[in-house]
């Protein structure tokens, strides 16, 4: 079962300008393991690329910031079916480690990922 990855929120100000040190070799993660496809390329001003899931976007960029100290939120609609349809792809563990975490009044049920680049994702599922 895949879930739905519905909303991409920045860590810092931009989701579609991740820090990586090199977007080519960033990519196969994202297309195998998280389950975006390629939207589009740039080379200029710095080489970036736009990618895509589920009606989200998210950019990856050589534009010299540090991925350690970045990255996006994902609310998914489950995210149970999320840490498995992740694991199912490759992401190389067994256990999501969930916890629940407060936003505001909003609780959610999260786990987290870190990219072969560095950056780190929070995913995670509101609850009721």
């Amino acid at each position: 079962m895949k879930s739905v990855f519905m909303r991409a929120a920045p860590y810092k100000d931009d989701p579609m300008n991740l820090p990586v040190a090199d977007v080519e070799a960033a990519i196969p993660f994202y297309e195998t393991v998280m389950g975006f496809q390629v939207v589009s390329r740039k080379d200029a001003p710095s080489k970036s690329a736009i990618l895509g899931r589920d009606g989200i976007q998210i950019g990856l960029a050589e534009n010299g910031g540090d991925p350690s100290q970045d990255g996006c939120f994902f609310e998914v609609d489950n995210a149970d079916a999320a840490f498995a349809e992740l694991r199912s792809n490759g992401l190389g563990r067994d256990d999501a480690g969930f916890r629940v975490d407060q936003h505001g009044d909003t609780s959610y049920k999260v786990f987290f990922v870190i990219a072969p680049d560095g950056l780190c994702y929070c995913i995670g599922e509101r609850q009721r």
